[in-house]
């Protein structure tokens, strides 16, 4: 009788765990909306100062996005290294990392915990270039100089915040596989099959494989993909014209089109079922922000 009774207590806990595990989500999440909320304003002027593409977004979209910011910045450490810390910071490198995820369901990038936010280039391992950033096993590297250019636009097509989040990205659903979204896994390799030719004609150094995406991105297709989602969020029309199938193959494997801006829509979405936040309650714009 005792083992009937432990094998029932035992499948009774099997069944109860998703549904439990999905009701302490639901109301955490609650509870952080409500602590959001609070500093929606200040997490408003800190993002519409630095990110047009923040600031092309519709109010709903906007309330998601800082939502995604702030969930994002309060699962990680931020470590500063010779650099002043600010309250701006981390709120700035978290929205890099959500307008890269915008469109797609996973968005904190859980292996990392660890954010380092160093001064100007630094020096890593044994190479004797300098980095702005990088990613590891250790965590997400980035240079707070070059980041803040990139955000600014001061350098065309560089936005390291970007870069390394796209690393970042790659690694915890092909290396790690700790947070795999599914979208992003089931058309990444409709994008290398676009993407592969380009850059195998590229590592090539044929004349006719000279594109905008520079010879960076024939590095390693780690870095081809990387320089690829900054191209496509800073040059996305130049992008487009230069390379129309790559374009098309990177706004499917993110789920956005940024030249859904230029085209009058603030729905960058790209899938029609994409659910919109509700102003109605906490609890349910809570649950659509994510």
């Amino acid at each position: 009788m005792e083992i009937v009774v432990i094998i029932s207590l035992v499948i009774g806990i099997l069944l109860l765990n998703r549904p439990v595990t999905v009701l302490c989500q639901r109301l955490y999440t609650r509870h952080q909306f409500k602590r959001f909320i609070a500093r929606e304003t200040f997490y408003h002027s800190v993002v519409s100062r630095h990110f047009r593409y923040y600031n092309r977004l519709g109010l709903e979209e906007q309330r998601k996005f800082l939502f995604r910011t702030y969930l994002f910045q309060h699962a990680k450490n931020f470590h500063y290294i010779e650099v002043e810390p600010s309250a701006e910071m981390p709120i700035l490198v978290s929205a890099a990392a959500v307008q890269l995820t915008f469109g797609l369901d996973k968005f904190k990038l859980n292996y990392f915990d660890d954010i380092f936010i160093l001064r100007d280039d630094y020096h890593y391992g044994y190479y004797s270039r300098p980095f702005m950033g990088h990613v590891d096993q250790t965590g997400i590297y980035l240079s707070w100089d070059n980041f803040m250019k990139g955000i600014s636009g001061q350098t065309a097509n560089c936005n390291v915040g970007l870069h390394e989040m796209a690393h970042a990205l790659a690694y915890v659903n092909f290396i790690t596989q700790t947070e795999e979204d599914r979208h992003f896994k089931k058309e990444f390799p409709n994008f290398s099959k676009v993407a592969r030719p380009i850059f195998t004609s590229m590592q090539q150094g044929e004349v006719r494989a000279k594109n905008l995406l520079g010879d960076y991105a024939a590095t390693n297709y780690h870095e081809f993909w990387a320089v690829a989602v900054e191209v496509f969020f800073e040059s996305p029309v130049a992008f487009r014209h230069e390379l129309p199938e790559l374009y098309e193959a990177m706004a499917c494997v993110l789920n956005q089109d940024p030249l859904n801006f230029i085209s009058g829509s603030t729905t960058i979405i790209r899938r029609p079922e994409a659910k919109k936040i509700s102003e109605e309650t906490i609890a349910s714009s809570a649950k659509e922000a994510l």
